[in-house]
């Protein structure tokens, strides 16, 4: 890859824009992230509690071929996530 390629951007599409899922009071973000011609799982995950939203950042090594993949999967290892630890994931 050349060196305009890599200071400007080339390689991996940018990952589209995803909606967001409302999941217990939680709201997920998939956020995919473009990664060697692949998509890295990522996610935001927000809540409002006492009038203030707090947001955590979830990045796993999961890789996907397409966003649309990895955005599915983040959304299921997000619920996964809020499952086991709750508002304890703003720690």
């Amino acid at each position: 890859m050349s060196f305009f390629k890599k200071l400007f951007g080339g390689g991996a599409p940018a990952a589209p824009a995803h909606e967001v899922v409302e999941h217990e009071g939680f709201m997920i973000l998939p956020q995919p992230i473009p990664e060697g011609g692949q998509f890295r799982l990522g996610a935001s995950i927000s809540k409002e509690i006492d009038g203030e939203v707090k947001e955590h950042k979830l990045i796993r090594a999961d890789m996907f071929p397409s966003a649309e993949q990895c955005a599915e999967y983040a959304v299921t290892k997000a619920k996964q996530v809020i499952k086991e630890q709750g508002d304890r994931i703003f720690r």
